[in-house]
């Protein structure tokens, strides 16, 4: 059949999916709402009661449980002691990751060595790293404290010693998180258009510091906030090492070891419920105010 000249050509209709696109979404959605929205859910109800692991009644208590936790001084102190070794870790392992990838980057034969080497402290079990290291830092028969004296300082007791607790937990923290960041610095080098060095180059910025901070720090600024926001994330986190090295002793008690201690050594699960919503209202506000902050400060390519 001829058409006329005036007749405008129809494009087919795309077929519709039907059920089938939200058929293949429900697997997912099921375990979505299984794993993160059920749970949450059950926590935030839970908060609100006197509920005791095993017991048989549950009573609404309302604000009872965050009416205590502004009296609970083990647990303010856990607070004042996580954001004291958040703000020891953050820089720390940022700083040095950074380092490290910036050292390595150009490196060809032996990268994929010292990437190996820098990676082991993320793959390894951190509970038994933490019997290492307390066998390291241990105040008489410890390498680090025979190399203090031998270098004419007295020994230390990194573990037991409560002006030493959060810094000696950091430094094993950050130690063990550098080679994760490193790897994602590595990850950002690497995106790093080779023509902007030699653009700079030919612009006069020959010196190693001219091309950092004109060239790799503003290009590595998407980079840094995701290292940035997963470190503090995984810096809250932070329980494996005071469970293992101090049981929360000498002052050393975090929010992840009180909610555990409240919950499955006290049974108090209705105010370890309530524990565990401020702890998660800290990552919460910690991460977007990261986020926004910063966001406007990131160049991104």
């Amino acid at each position: 059949m001829k058409t006329s000249a005036h007749s405008v050509p129809t494009r087919d209709k795309p077929p519709r999916g039907g059920w089938v696109p939200i058929g293949l979404a429900i697997p997912a959605t099921v375990l979505l709402i299984l794993l993160y929205v059920i749970p949450i859910i059950c926590l935030v109800s839970l908060s609100f009661t006197d509920y005791e692991l095993g017991a048989l009644e549950i009573r609404w208590i309302g604000w009872n449980n965050f009416a205590r936790i502004t009296q609970d001084a083990v647990f303010l102190r856990s607070i004042r002691n996580t954001l004291l070794y958040v703000a020891l870790v953050i820089p720390t392992s940022v700083l040095l990751g950074l380092v490290i990838a910036l050292l390595i980057h150009s490196r060809r034969a032996t990268r994929s060595l010292y990437e190996v080497v820098y990676f082991l402290p993320v793959t390894s079990t951190l509970i038994a790293m933490a019997t290492v290291w307390q066998f390291l830092l241990h105040p008489k028969l410890g390498p680090v404290n025979q190399l203090l004296l031998q270098l004419g300082f007295s020994s230390q007791a990194f573990i037991t010693d409560p002006g030493w607790i959060i810094p000696t937990l950091a430094m094993i923290g950050a130690w063990q998180m550098v080679g994760f960041n490193m790897i994602l610095f590595l990850a950002g080098l690497s995106n790093i258009p080779r023509e902007l060095y030699d653009a700079a180059a030919v612009d006069g910025a020959n010196g190693w510091l001219d091309r950092f901070t004109r060239i790799t720090w503003p290009q590595l600024g998407p980079t840094t906030l995701f290292v940035v926001i997963t470190t503090c994330i995984s810096a809250f986190k932070v329980f494996d090492t005071v469970a293992t090295l101090t049981q929360g002793r000498g002052e050393s008690e975090v929010l992840l070891y009180a909610i555990y201690l409240e919950g499955f050594q006290y049974f108090k699960m209705g105010y370890a419920s309530a524990l565990t919503l401020v702890f998660l209202a800290f990552i919460l506000v910690c991460a977007v105010w990261q986020l926004r902050h910063w966001d406007r400060k990131v160049h991104y390519a």
